[in-house]
């Protein structure tokens, strides 16, 4: 799996971001999360090896921006040259997540059109009135690929009326860290059975660290939440293409 963060640090925005790994990660080496700057490997995608091959291998999916937000404001300048890097690198598949939706369209490339074949928008929604906020301006955009993540999932969600055919995928998970919120195994399988019904694939990534299934709280390791969602074997990919 290849990462590049182009930049790091972020603002806290809604309730998903209470316990915001960044921040835990950032606490343990005595950084403040909340001051943006790029880094280092700002260039990644450009960057080559000494026999004059990229870095990142073509045919790759390079999960962007994850110690961040793509379109947090802080970096609106800095995007302009990542996107430049993104078009150039159409041998790549870039995923993007962000609950910054509403600012997808700030330094958009001029040649973005109905959007680029080789990148991916995720739009969060932890609850549902980020749902009801976020999701229709996602729909709104153009964008070819599009996805919903519910995680943090913090409460039962009704995304079943933006599950269009623009939705590629919809991935659901509990939250981590030791201040973490209940995932309840009830609201994820809600999700699935609209995914099912709307014939869209769904994906349950991970537990969380406090999970509740049948009425029963259980407290799982971090090293097992993405194991044990896995073994739940709930995953949903439609027979029928879309």
């Amino acid at each position: 799996m290849a990462q590049w963060n182009p930049w790091h640090g972020c603002q806290k925005i809604s309730p998903g971001c209470q316990n915001c790994y960044v921040y835990r990660m950032d606490a343990v080496f005595d950084r403040d999360a909340s001051v943006v700057h790029k880094t280092g490997n700002f260039n990644l995608p450009l960057k080559k090896t000494r026999n004059g091959e990229y870095k990142l291998k073509p045919g790759e999916i390079v999960y962007t921006c994850f110690s961040s937000d793509f379109f947090l404001d802080e970096a609106d300048d800095w995007r302009i040259d990542a996107w430049q890097m993104i078009r150039l690198r159409r041998d790549l598949h870039f995923f993007i997540i962000t609950k910054r939706i509403d600012r997808f369209e700030v330094n958009l490339p001029l040649d973005w059109c109905d959007g680029y074949d080789n990148v991916t928008i995720c739009s969060t929604c932890e609850n549902q009135d980020r749902a009801d906020y976020r999701l229709p301006i996602l729909l709104s955009l153009p964008i070819k690929h599009k996805g919903i993540t519910c995680e943090p999932l913090l409460e039962q969600i009704d995304l079943s009326r933006w599950l269009d055919t623009s939705i590629e995928q919809v991935i659901v998970g509990g939250e981590s860290g030791s201040n973490a919120r209940i995932c309840n195994y009830d609201w994820i399988l809600d999700i699935r059975a609209q995914c099912i019904e709307k014939n869209i694939p769904f994906h349950f990534k991970q537990t969380g660290a406090k999970f509740v299934k049948d009425g029963r709280l259980y407290r799982i390791d971090r090293n097992l939440q993405h194991s044990q969602a896995k073994k739940a074997g709930i995953d949903f990919t439609p027979e029928t293409p879309r």
